[in-house]
């Protein structure tokens, strides 16, 4: 089938479609009306089916497939490596269930997980949907101001945490950071749930905190049968990144969460029952959600939950797993290729990755460097992809479960089935029809199943926030600038709220990351918009050198910058040459890997960072800050 006619069937027949693809799941009752959107922007899809998502994950494949592996859990951080089937699964989760239910946790309630890449986090996310409570996943390590604030919003009943989590080494405290959010939150939990790893010691506070390993004891032959419920019953929340002021929860549905997951691994991933997916991601993500735990599960794949860093102990330690579990369709972030590109290349070539069909990449802008690397690099097909806490799913990528087509280097792709998207222009809303426009890329409602319902307890700001950009036009900004060339392939250029205005000029910080990324001398590069009295902004650009030996000394460090600012002047034009090109080892990032642009912004406009519990390198930000401080 031609992938575009497949496409427009599921936007001209919303309902034959999505119908046909909520067969890829079990129903107790099946869905009355596909989608009710008689209420926009607010889409209320498979209305009337009852259904739940740990018996699509778990349960249903206990039958053809109880002994075959369900998750596999690495971690180089403690050194342990264990297979659970899909029999000893369902047998885990089944007794978590049972302790949450001992604990007071009913349908509907809430339960917070903050914990890091553990077998148990995943236990307790699966009975949760198992018995219709809903999980909000907090990031590991999370700061407790921070935490408090979800705590705050989400209200749960029951917290389940660990001790620590670990990362690169060094053991990172859970529960005082919890101890101290709870005590700053309004909202106390009942109870504390805690798994104790051994790494770190843990004062229990009478009364609240319980032990996970003893009450696992107390039910281990527990039989807790799945929760039934409607498939807009809401599964989960999950906080987004980058938030300021008051929390923002993405609330996702059961159904139209579970069609997106079975369809996305059948047209997208093209993932089989019975073989291996390996997200390098972390569950306190969406990516981890949709396909760490729930997305694989249901296709009946054995999923990795992987807890450590690509080179620890070695660079080879993901191509090992690869081999190893043969997996057939991987999941990453650019940033963590563009630190594989710093190793030696051998690492790429010492394990058998034949079983690989496809590495997918997204979290970010994939620069085409990095894809032409590490596409040649494996010599398999790398597919960028492109979509939202908020969505769930892909926006933009390739769907070659449908038809076969090739992917384009700097671009995530064309539209997802589903989704209507559009390029609007940002005054006037008016659609941008023609190749290589410059627009808001857009969704016109209503958003596709798996996407967002709403903002958790909030029904008003998810319109505020998502739906009031355009002028006389109801549609779902993503926020991020785009283009699309003659053949339908988008290219994302940048957040909208990452314009730099030079001189009246504006410029996407993206498209100049792009350009600086090309020069042979340069591994990663970040470039902010910064206030300047003259021309409104400037560009800086912080680059990490390929070599740092060859940038030692001033006279080096100029001479490669005025490479760089000619390669900018060459490709972009003079006005988008960055006012400084400044080289650092190391750029500011989250621990999953995003760059923190907004804090190397503030502090070259000597303004206070913010919140930077999660940034992985902290010396990062300091050799911003004494550059700006030298200079």
């Amino acid at each position: 089938m031609r992938y575009e006619d497949f496409h427009r069937r599921s936007i001209t027949d919303r309902d034959g479609f999505w119908g046909e693809q909520a067969r890829l799941i079990d129903w107790e009752t099946p869905p009355q009306t596909i989608c009710d959107y008689s209420n926009p922007p607010f889409a209320r899809w498979f209305v009337g089916g009852r259904t739940n998502l740990c018996h699509n994950a778990v349960d249903r494949h206990l039958r053809d497939r109880a002994d075959q592996n369900a998750l596999i859990y690495v971690s180089t951080e403690t050194d342990q490596e264990q297979a659970y089937s899909f029999r000893e699964l369902h047998a885990e989760v089944m007794r978590m269930a049972a302790i949450l239910q001992s604990l007071g946790v009913r349908q509907s309630d809430r339960v917070l997980i903050y914990m890091p890449m553990v077998p148990q986090a995943v236990f307790a996310m699966l009975a949760c949907a198992r018995i219709g409570a809903i999980h909000s996943v907090v990031f590991g390590g999370f700061a407790s101001v921070s935490l408090a604030s979800r705590i705050d919003d989400a209200r749960p009943t029951v917290i389940v945490s660990a001790d620590a989590g670990s990362r690169g080494g060094k053991v990172v405290a859970y529960k005082p950071l919890l101890d101290e959010a709870i005590r700053l939150a309004q909202h106390k939990p009942s109870k504390v749930l805690l798994v104790d790893r051994g790494l770190a010691p843990m004062e229990r506070v009478e009364g609240r905190d319980v032990d996970y390993a003893a009450l696992r004891e107390q039910h281990l032959d527990a039989q807790v049968q799945c929760t039934w419920v409607e498939a807009t019953h809401p599964s989960y929340t999950l906080y987004t990144s980058g938030t300021t002021g008051r929390p923002k929860g993405v609330q996702r549905d059961t159904g139209g969460y579970a069609v997106a997951l079975a369809a996305s691994m059948r047209h997208i991933f093209c993932g089989n029952a019975g073989e291996t997916y390996f997200s390098t991601s972390d569950i306190g993500w969406v990516v981890g959600h949709s396909y760490i735990v729930y997305g694989p599960l249901i296709a009946g794949m054995a999923t990795i939950l992987y807890e450590g860093l690509p080179i620890r102990p070695d660079a080879g330690i993901w191509w090992r797993l690869v081999e190893k579990y043969k997996v057939t369709v991987m999941f990453s972030a650019p940033t963590a290729v563009r630190v594989l590109k710093k190793q030696d290349p051998a690492w790429l070539t010492k394990y058998d990755l034949s079983s690989l069909r496809a590495l997918f990449l997204a979290g970010e802008p994939l620069d085409e460097p990095t894809a032409r690397w590490i596409a040649d690099a494996l010599g398999r097909p790398v597919i960028d992809n492109y979509w939202q806490t908020e969505t769930g799913w892909p926006i933009l990528t390739i769907a070659n479960g449908v038809e076969p087509r090739p992917s384009r280097f700097g671009s995530p792709g064309v539209p997802m089935y589903g989704y209507d998207v559009k390029l609007l222009h940002e005054v006037t809303g008016e659609e941008l029809t023609g190749p290589n426009q410059k627009g808001v890329v857009a969704i016109e409602g209503p958003l596709p199943p798996g996407c967002m319902q709403t903002v958790w307890g909030d029904d008003a700001r998810f319109v505020s926030t998502y739906w009031s950009s355009f002028p006389g036009r109801m549609a779902y900004s993503t926020f991020d600038w785009g283009i699309r060339d003659a053949d339908g392939y988008y290219f994302i250029l940048g957040r909208t709220d990452d314009v730099i205005n030079v001189a009246g000029h504006r410029l996407g910080t993206r498209e100049i990351e792009e350009c600086i990324s090309s020069h042979p001398a340069v591994a990663e590069v970040a470039v902010v918009g910064v206030a300047d009295s003259l021309k409104g902004q400037v560009a800086m650009a912080f680059a990490v050198p390929k070599d740092a030996g060859a940038v030692e000394t001033p006279q080096q460090q100029l001479q490669l910058e005025g490479d760089i600012m000619k390669l900018v002047d060459q490709k972009l034009g003079a006005v988008a040459r960055p006012a400084r090109v400044r080289f650092v080892t190391v750029l500011p990032k989250t621990r999953s890997g995003k760059l923190l642009r907004r804090a190397i912004q503030a502090v070259c406009e000597h303004r206070d960072p913010g919140d930077l519990t999660t940034i992985e390198d902290p010396t990062a930000l300091e050799q911003i800050k004494a550059l700006v401080a030298s200079a």
